[in-house]
């Protein structure tokens, strides 16, 4: 039986006349992989920070094991901004002992892309203090992903993550023995580490088994019991279990839910885009040309981020955009902004940008745009339109509008002073779609939105007729609005990527493959040249024959657990063959640890 870690027991939390908590008992078992989601504000993060007696409760009790190890991950950090990155990450230890240890390595190398922290210019010895919000927060993730833990507790940790980061962040912790309680919006993350779900909801916590598709599938078939079927039909929930019943099957790895039961609940669901009828119709809004890129060079300052760039982008095209950080993502559709606010006039560094004259452009950059203050939500969005064309012969008010976004009609006369950051963040987005335009450039849009907000969001894009680019790490969301994927890979050019996300991530795990071994030798090299010294040179040959034969079969290794983690994707359902399947992982992963270790006792006769 599992050892109990954390009791909440008719926990209750009030502030001001709002109960975020009322008698709310749940319970924390060792080897739980517990996401919490709810809407913002309803108490997602007041409850772990309870759970994790960082905040006293106004009724009821917590209780904690007498020797839990626990690490927690707020929003804001405690780090010591006098301290250099090697004493809050890897403390007193010398060189040759953390360059030793390979979860350090590993976890230096997933967070930073490197044991040297190339992305710092004194790498290890960087001084915190005059370093970003994100950059920062990834040192406090990294200090607490070394740590031996019984129970992590995580409050938004893919925020600042790229695709890359997330990706090695899911596999790390679904590697570890620690429990898990995290809250996050990011959808697939959830999907791949979490086996239970807590959904917060008006001072109550519901309880779900598996990942985030299998409560989507559980309340979508509450939510039939419960209403009738005219109701159901407007169901948003309904509209994403189809698309992750349809579009994305290996989603369910973990179905805990009858599969029977949830195709017909979507049985008259029709697809999520009739892509056919949105690009008729932006055909007509937009003409034959959007925006036609022919040799175009992008810089930024003296660094070439794209060079020799001809590529077309065309009317009804959803394209999402990922890319390692620094590439020129957002340079990319920032160059496209100006040309199009200029019609034409403005190009870049070299080559030309030929712009649709019947472009009408909204841009969603990664800043909130500053409003006054004292508007209200209403007023601010009624200053852009009082009415919206969706399409398809759908229109909005700019208050219905509003409350698909979930301001309420209450929350609607909220001063915009008083909103918090996500809650401006719906607002930025509710303008732009009132300003009915026809091409869409969505820069990390996902930030600060709740799932709720998100899923409204994706339902209209749904309908929404025009060209569309979105930035973005959240490859759900990527995944969800978009038809095809492009990459900026960090060599200067722009690649079409038909697996989208998923070969993204495996061209740059052959790309960090090449380069480990390069970017491994410096945390090495003093201690490996004093040690040469001292060894003979059969010795040395001996070794490296061993070295290089353990090396090649890591490689086959990789890729084996490459091909087993597409067959597990693939039968899914087959409760039987995953089994069989994550067997044959478990005895790859653990040959592959006994050969880890080895190659480490070898490298220092190498």
């Amino acid at each position: 039986m599992a050892t109990n870690l954390v009791n909440v027991e008719s926990v209750g939390k009030v502030y001001g006349t709002r109960a975020l908590l009322d008698g709310v008992s749940l319970g924390v078992n060792e080897g739980d992989r517990i996401g919490v989601v709810g809407r913002n504000g309803d108490g997602k993060t007041t409850l772990i920070r309870i759970l994790a007696k960082l905040e006293p409760a106004d009724d009821g009790r917590v209780t904690h094991s007498g020797d839990l190890r626990l690490g927690v991950l707020t929003q804001h950090d405690s780090l010591d901004p006098g301290a250099t990155i090697r004493h809050e990450v890897i403390g007193d230890l010398a060189d040759h002992e953390w360059a030793g240890d390979a979860k350090i390595r590993d976890v230096l190398t997933g967070l930073f892309g490197g044991l040297d922290l190339p992305a710092f210019p004194q790498g290890l010895d960087t001084v915190i203090g005059p370093l970003s919000g994100g950059e920062r927060r990834r040192i406090a993730l990294a200090k607490l992903l070394i740590a031996e833990q019984d129970l992590i507790v995580l409050d938004e940790p893919t925020n600042h993550l790229d695709v890359e980061g997330i990706s090695w962040l899911a596999g790390h912790l679904r590697a570890r023995r620690s429990a898990l309680v995290v809250v996050t919006h990011d959808r697939w993350f959830l999907d791949q580490v979490c086996t239970r779900m807590w959904d917060v909801q008006r001072g109550a916590v519901h309880e779900y088994e598996g990942g985030y598709s299998d409560y989507v599938f559980a309340r979508a078939e509450r939510e039939r019991i419960a209403a009738s079927e005219e109701a159901k039909r407007q169901n948003l929930v309904r509209k994403e279990l189809a698309w992750l019943r349809r579009g994305a099957p290996a989603r369910t790895s973990k179905p805990r839910f009858r599969i029977e039961a949830a195709n017909a609940l979507i049985a008259d669901v029709p697809p999520p885009r009739d892509s056919a009828e949105l690009m008729r119709f932006a055909n007509s809004r937009l003409g034959k040309t959007v925006f036609d890129l022919e040799d175009v060079t992008v810089t930024a300052g003296p660094k070439v981020l794209l060079k020799h760039l001809t590529w077309q982008l065309g009317p009804g095209d959803r394209i999402g955009l990922v890319g390692v950080n620094g590439a020129g993502k957002t340079s990319l559709l920032r160059a496209l902004s100006e040309a199009a606010r200029s019609e034409g006039e403005r190009q870049p560094a070299g080559g030309r940008i030929a712009v649709g004259r019947t472009v009408k452009l909204a841009y969603l950059s990664q800043e909130v745009a500053e409003l006054d203050p004292n508007l209200r939500v209403l007023e601010a969005v009624e200053q852009v339109r009082q009415r919206v064309d969706l399409g398809k012969g759908r229109e909005l008010t700019a208050s219905q509008l509003c409350e698909k976004f979930g301001f309420t009609k209450e929350k609607q006369w909220t001063p915009v002073g008083d909103l918090s950051g996500g809650e401006r963040r719906r607002l930025q987005i509710l303008r732009l779609l009132m300003d009915e335009p026809n091409v869409l450039f969505l820069d990390e849009p996902t930030n600060d939105l709740d799932i709720e907000t998100l899923t409204q969001l994706e339902d209209l894009l749904d309908g929404w007729p025009g060209s569309l680019v979105v930035i973005s790490h959240d490859r759900y969301f990527i995944e969800r609005t978009t038809d095809r994927v492009l990459a900026l890979l960090g060599d200067a050019t722009l690649r079409m990527l038909p697996r989208g996300v998923d070969e993204y991530l495996e061209r740059r795990q052959r790309v960090l493959a090449a380069a480990a071994p390069a970017a491994a030798a410096p945390a090495k090299r003093k201690t490996d040249e004093q040690a040469a010294r001292q060894r003979s040179a059969a010795e040395q040959r001996a070794a490296k024959k061993e070295l290089q034969r353990i090396e090649r079969r890591l490689d086959r290794i990789s890729g084996q657990e490459s091909e087993l983690h597409t067959r597990i994707a693939e039968h899914a359902t087959d409760f039987a063959k995953v089994a069989e399947l994550d067997a044959q992982l478990r005895e790859l992963t653990g040959e592959r640890d006994e050969l880890e270790t080895r190659w480490l006792e070898l490298a220092d006769d190498a």
